[in-house]
């Protein structure tokens, strides 16, 4: 994928949710909240120029560098992020305007990472950025659906285990 895709996709994605965000949202109970990231780190990691052949140390201690940005923002975003259960059981969140300003921050950090770049002369592209935003998702992802475990309902009656024969009839123990 070309460069300027790259940077479409990224700000798509990117556009996509910081606006969703901010509105009322019900976090499923499904298992599949790494697969958007999952995506993105795949796309990033095909892409031959994530380390500049020029440059390996500068560049890998900037793409070290925009990883830890990306988890702290990740971490930050979820963190900031309001969860509440509605009658029915439902876990619901929502960004606040703390989390607007992890995003602006994180902004930041990234343009400043961006130009120290420049300054050394280290070639940087668009894959770095992907592969940052797909850790900012899944740090963010995964600790949001950690968050709300204590919120869903628990199930009733017995929950077989792996393994279990899903048809062998349940016994009371004698004592």
């Amino acid at each position: 994928m070309s460069g300027l895709m790259n940077a479409v996709l990224i700000f798509a994605v990117a556009a996509v949710v910081i606006t969703r965000q901010f509105s009322a949202r019900r976090i499923g109970t499904d298992r599949r909240w790494w697969i958007v990231p999952a995506v993105l780190a795949v796309v990033a990691l095909r892409e031959p120029g994530v380390i500049d052949p020029h440059h390996q140390v500068q560049a890998s201690l900037l793409l070290g560098a925009e990883l830890v940005t990306a988890l702290a923002i990740g971490a930050g975003w979820a963190w900031t992020t309001r969860i509440w259960t509605e009658p029915d059981g439902s876990v619901w969140t929502r960004s606040t305007k703390a989390s607007g300003a992890v995003w602006i921050a994180g902004i930041c950090l990234r343009l400043g990472l961006f130009g120290i770049g420049v300054l050394l002369g280290v070639h940087q592209n668009s894959s770095a950025l992907m592969l940052g935003l797909a850790a900012t998702l899944l740090v963010r992802s995964g600790l949001l659906t950690w968050r709300s475990q204590p919120l869903h309902p628990a199930p009733t009656g017995p929950v077989p285990a792996y393994g279990d024969d899903v048809r062998r009839v349940l016994r009371k123990e004698r004592l």
